[in-house]
Parts: structure tokens; sequence; C-alpha cells
């Protein structure tokens, strides 16, 4: 039987509270993010970061794949029985799992927007099943799945699955309907052949399947773009525990191991390797004192090893976008900024109050950090941070900014350029003592952009003043800490498209009948 374990999702239990405060349109306040600032001609990088207790994407490119837990067949097979039966796992459950832990992966690494035909060649047995399910979520990931299964397996679980792929009008491929160069009518090849119960050598029509994915890494310069082939636990016709005994099997761009790697993925050479596994209980881990990686967030894989060295040079997007409009878009700049806030937030986008604060002092050497939006209205954008760090130094020199909002998920960014000012002390104070008890006691600690010998220094003072105010008595604001709000004169809107062709529409205040009108002229990208 086929490995199927993967990892139930674990719903993010942090929340972030909505303030209220004087600007018109509250925003929620999670942590800042990481952005390096230049000084001056030497470039001085700073790195900064947030400490929360829980993996991150970074973690999963961290793996040290010789600390990891690797299974012969006796193992894997072993596991298998005891989750079936102790554990009280079901076959239909395993195969969802693995199959959604598979689609995952994929998605990971490859975008719908480069590689959307996706043809999943399926075996009889349970990693055909994987194979199956992960097509199906594939699918609602907005891939465009085709499925080959030449060999289909008579049980109530694997007709429910055609079925299902069936309802979404994926199609089933026959071997006479399969284009004898794959690489002309697919972007990705799920190898879901055969898993690691499978013995002796692949007999018909899989021998020939697996020589045309082997033709296509011995031929692949032939093509512009050769597609990348995916192999499910280990590649079909490996041994499970020696590998490609001959040297001429499958290569696979990626394998997805399940549960944990099995002992053949010691000599998987390709450019991705992910686990799938994540319910693994500690009955299992410490019966097989299984050492596995963490996993990143509620992700449902997680690379082993670092991913391969990538050419700076060659990393592009082709987005693929609505055109924005003149004619489409709001008159006011502040509402179209409302509107498309909107849809970031509706995205389920992290943070999508980050913006990139730009500031130049009189030095004219400019830094940017990114800070949190906490509000806009008519009057302008608002953020809070220490006066008498950087860049409030700056704004004091030079009391004009600008910010940037960049919406990844959308294509999407939002310049914005004016002049600074403080906000009242009465709209300071209440946003201070609406914010947790803990970020007011930081914001006391924290002598910002000041030298310190070592984070012990903030512990002990945030130690000290956590037991001041153990009491609940009102915490007071500090005189250098509040908000500023930027003024805009200029708004652009960009949304990325293809071939560089962007759109962006720039807005610039004029007086028009002693009134001050908004005028929108498009830029060249």
């Amino acid at each position: 039987m086929s490995c199927l374990l993967s990892q139930t999702l674990l719903p993010s239990s942090a929340a972030n509270s909505v303030c209220n405060f004087k600007p018109t349109h509250s925003l929620i306040a999670p942590h800042h993010l990481l952005l390096p600032r230049l000084l001056g001609l030497r470039p001085k990088i700073e790195f900064w970061g947030s400490v929360r207790g829980m993996a991150t994407k970074m973690d999963s490119i961290q793996q040290n794949p010789e600390a990891i837990s690797y299974l012969n067949q006796k193992e894997a097979a072993e596991i298998d029985e005891i989750l079936m039966g102790p554990l009280g796992f079901s076959v239909d459950q395993l195969m969802e799992l693995a199959g959604l832990s598979v689609a995952a992966a994929i998605a990971e690494v490859y975008r719908p927007s480069e590689y959307s035909r996706v043809l999943t060649i399926c075996g009889p047995g349970n990693n055909g099943g994987d194979g199956l399910v992960a097509a199906r979520h594939l699918y609602h990931f907005g891939y465009k799945p085709f499925i080959c299964y030449p060999k289909r397996t008579a049980k109530p679980l694997y007709d429910g699955l055609v079925t299902q792929l069936e309802s979404l009008s994926v199609p089933f491929l026959s071997l006479e309907d399969l284009p004898k160069d794959l690489s002309d009518s697919f972007d990705i090849l799920v190898d879901a052949m055969f898993g690691f119960s499978f013995h002796g050598s692949p007999r018909p029509p899989f021998d020939d399947l697996i020589q045309r994915l082997v033709a296509l890494k011995i031929n692949g310069d032939t093509h512009q773009k050769s597609p990348a082939i995916i192999s499910i636990d280990i590649p079909s016709g490996w041994h499970v525990e020696e590998g490609d005994l001959s040297g001429e099997g499958i290569k696979p761009d990626m394998l997805v191991s399940l549960t944990a790697p099995k002992l053949c993925a010691k000599r998987f050479s390709g450019s991705h390797h992910f686990l799938g596994g994540r319910f693994v209980p500690p009955s299992i881990r410490n019966k097989f004192n299984l050492q596995l990686p963490a996993y990143p967030g509620t992700s449902m894989c997680v690379r082993i090893g670092k991913p391969p060295k990538i050419d700076i040079s060659s990393l592009r997007e082709n987005y693929i976008s609505p055109a924005l409009l003149e004619e489409e878009v709001v008159a006011d700049p502040f509402d179209q900024f409302q509107k498309w806030f909107d849809d970031a937030m509706a995205s389920g986008l992290k943070e999508p109050n980050a913006m990139a604060l730009s500031t130049t002092g009189k030095d004219g050497k400019p830094s940017s950090r990114i800070v949190l939006l906490k509000g806009f209205d008519e009057d302008g954008f608002v953020w809070y941070t220490n006066y008498e760090g950087r860049k409030g130094q700056q704004i004091a020199e030079n009391p004009h900014a600008a910010l940037l909002f960049y919406w990844d998920d959308l294509n999407r960014q939002v310049r914005i350029e004016g002049p600074v000012q403080k906000v009242s002390d009465e709209e300071s104070e209440q946003y201070f003592h609406s914010r947790p008890r803990g970020s007011q006691i930081g914001a006391i600690v924290s002598q910002q952009s000041t030298v310190i010998p070592g984070r012990h220094v903030l512990l002990d003072e945030y130690k000290q003043l956590e037991a001041k105010y153990s009491d609940g008595s009102v915490i007071p604001k500090p005189k250098y800490w509040g908000g500023y709000r930027l003024k805009p004169e200029m708004f652009e809107f960009w949304q990325g498209q293809k071939s560089r062709l962007h759109d962006r529409l720039c807005y610039i205040p004029e007086t028009v009948d002693g009134k001050t009108a908004w005028r929108i002229e498009r830029l060249a990208p």
C-alpha cells in the first residue's frame, strides 16, 4: 500500500483587533515585515524580524536532509498498518490527505499562470488514488488537470474519485489519446503509477509510460520548456530502498515523499523534495524513532533541504490581470484606494495594510522600511512610530515621504507621495491605549534605532515594566511616541500586465473653479 500520509490543517489562532480612532477607515494591526534599508553610498543592510514561536516559509527551506529519518519498505508498510488499525484511519482519509499534500507541494513551486496543464498518470493502486485526489485539488487551485488512468481499480473508493473528477469535467485520456510527445500538450506530469509496495519490473502499459517520462529528460533540450515531472512518494520503477538501479529510470524534478522519505529518496537529485505527513502521531514517531522537520505555518508540505541555486536574472513573472482603464477607475483616488484595499482584504492577503515608508533627511540619503497603515481619510494616511527613531529624525529634517503598498497575489501596487505632519496628541493617546498592553510596554522599552548590547537588554527592561504595571494601571504613553499623517499630493495605481506592458494610472491634484479635483494621467510602464 502506498504511504498515504500528509497533514491536517491547524488554523491560525492569531486574531487582529480593529481599533477605533480618528481616521475613518480602520485597519488591522499585525506585526511588521522585514525590509533592508540603504544608508549612504556603501550599502548598510539592517535585518529586521519578528519572533512568533511558529514556523514560517523560511523555515521550510532550511531543513537538513541528513537530519531527517528515511524509511525502508518494511517500516513504511508497518506504519500504514498501524494507522489503519489501532489509530483508526481509513484508506480514503489517508488518500485524501496525501493527494492534498501533493497538490500543495506542486502549487508551492509551479504557478498555474505558467504551468497550467497537468497530466496525472495513475496506476491501479493507492499511489494512483493519491494522484486522482491531487488532480481534484489542483483543479480547485486553478490548474487544468488531465487524467491518464489505463488500469482502473474496481472498488467504490476509486469509482468515487473518478466520479468527482468527471463532475468537474476533468478529461480522462486513453493511451491512444495521449500525444506521442507529452511536452507539446502538458506543463506538468504527475507520476502516480507505483508506490513503495511495488515489486518487480513495470508491465504494459506502464513500462511504455515510464519510458516516455524518461525520454523527456533525455530530449528535453530540444524543447523550449520541458514539462516538470513530479513523482509521488517514490519515482515509479525505482527500488524503494536502492533507487534507480539501472540508472535509466525516471528523473523527476520534484519528489513528494509521504509520512517520511523512503531510502531511495537519498538518491533523488531533482530540484524540489517535499515531505507530506504532518499528522504523524507521537506514538509512531517514538516507535520508529522518526526525526521529521517542522511544517511551516498551516502548510500541508515542507521542503527538505535547500532549494536549487537560481539565476536571479532569469526570475520574472508574466502578470495576467484585468486591464486598468481610465473609464473604469473611481474619480476620487481615496475611493479607488478603498476599493483596492477591500479587494486585498477579501483575497486573504497577509497584512494588506503593510506599506513601505521612504524618507529622506537633509543629507539627501533615502531610507525605507515597512510600517503598518492604521487608518486613512481625506486628510491623509496615518501610521504610528517612535518620533526619535531614524524615520522620525528624517521627517523632522524633511517633512515629505512616499508610501508603497504591494499586493502580490493581485499584481497591484499603489504609490502615494506627499507632506507629513504629526497627528494630534489626543489621537496618538487614544490609539496608544487601544493597543495590547504588551505593545504599549514595548513602545516604552524600545529606544528605536539606538545601538544596544544585546536582546537581553530589551527583555530585562520589558519584564521590569511588566511587573510594574501588573496591577492593570494605565500605562503612560511616551512623549516620543505617536502618529504621523501623510497628506497625498500624488497617487499612482499600478496593475501588472503581460509582457511588461503594465497599467499605471496617476492621480494629480489640480484646482478647477476654486475647488481641488484630481486629474488622471496614464504613465508608460
